[in-house]
């Protein structure tokens, strides 16, 4: 049984920055592929950050892209999001999400491209 478990999510201000983290237990980590998503109150969830099994593959939303940076430390099992000029608009619950099946090109910003989900961190920022 895969696990995800994300930490990390709270209450900012705009401008201000967040790590989000996401430990992965239950499968070999550097087989997966790794992505974050968001939802936002009455939003459909929506693909923020991807990274490949090895780390030489990241890929971005246009809305954060030079503001998120995704990483991921295979000796840890974990998954990070650095998230820094935070806006009030980047308000929603943040989701860890991975997938054993390598895919190119636009597949891997769909939800339907990951098998397994972590439950979701909170995080707000205020204006």
């Amino acid at each position: 049984q895969v696990q995800l478990v994300e930490s990390g999510g709270g209450l900012v201000q705009a401008g201000g920055s967040l790590r989000l983290s996401c430990v992965v237990s239950g499968r070999t980590f550097s087989s997966l592929d790794m992505g974050w998503f968001r939802q936002a109150p009455g939003k459909e969830r929506e693909f923020v950050s991807g990274i490949s099994r090895k780390g030489g593959v990241t890929y971005y939303a246009d809305s954060v892209k030079g503001r998120f940076t995704i990483s991921r430390d295979n000796a840890k099992n974990t998954v990070y999001l650095q998230m820094n000029s935070l806006k009030p608009e980047d308000t929603a619950v943040y989701y860890c999400a991975a997938d054993p099946r390598e895919y190119s090109g636009s597949y891997n910003y769909r939800a339907a491209r990951y098998d397994y989900w972590g439950q979701g961190t909170q995080v707000t920022v205020s204006s």
